[in-house]
């Protein structure tokens, strides 16, 4: 029996993914949304800027297993720029990024051209369409190094404007409203 306590978070724009504030900056942290169990910690980040799916639980194995190169995460994610199918093969084969001060060949990943999805405007306005056009494309990796996707879509010339995770295995963002926390009895 599983005595460890599991959540799925639809992480909002803005939001640090910690409980502590490690730069006292004015944002909300995790414990702002949910009262959680002691020893609750997030399954990897998403940067203050990116939204989405993000996984707590007390059980550290698991936390490690789902962290681990073998679960696959998705993110969907809106460029600066009508983006084409050169630029997301590229993307598919790997991309030079820059890593702790070192360049770094991402491994190839999934990626695909996706229509505009049916996400509520983010809190902080992104822009308008007189900066020019903007799409979206889905990344399915199953590495995660700091701003990893951000850095692949500015490799290839078109910058991310907006982020959101999706899925991680076989846990889906689906219907889970921003800034709602939901108990769940197992990610696996």
């Amino acid at each position: 029996m599983d005595n460890h306590h599991h959540f799925i978070f639809h992480k909002p724009y803005g939001t640090i993914s910690q409980f502590v504030n490690p730069h006292k900056r004015e944002k909300k942290l995790l414990g702002d949304f949910f009262n959680y169990p002691d020893k609750t910690m997030a399954i990897g980040r998403l940067d203050v800027n990116s939204e989405g799916l993000l996984l707590l639980t007390t059980n550290g194995k698991l936390s490690e297993e789902i962290r681990s190169k073998k679960v696959e995460k998705e993110y969907y994610v809106q460029v600066d720029g009508c983006i084409s199918q050169k630029e997301v093969n590229i993307l598919k084969k790997g991309v030079v990024i820059g890593f702790e001060g070192k360049k770094y060949t991402t491994k190839p990943c999934k990626t695909f051209l996706i229509p505009v999805p049916n996400f509520k405007d983010r809190t902080q306005k992104i822009r308008d369409d007189r900066h020019g056009p903007t799409s979206w494309i889905s990344i399915i990796l199953k590495e995660g190094k700091f701003r990893q996707v951000r850095k692949m879509t500015a490799a290839v010339g078109f910058p991310t404007l907006r982020l959101v995770r999706v899925r991680i295995g076989s846990v889906l963002l689906d219907n889970l409203k921003l800034g709602e926390v939901k108990r769940v009895s197992n990610f696996l």
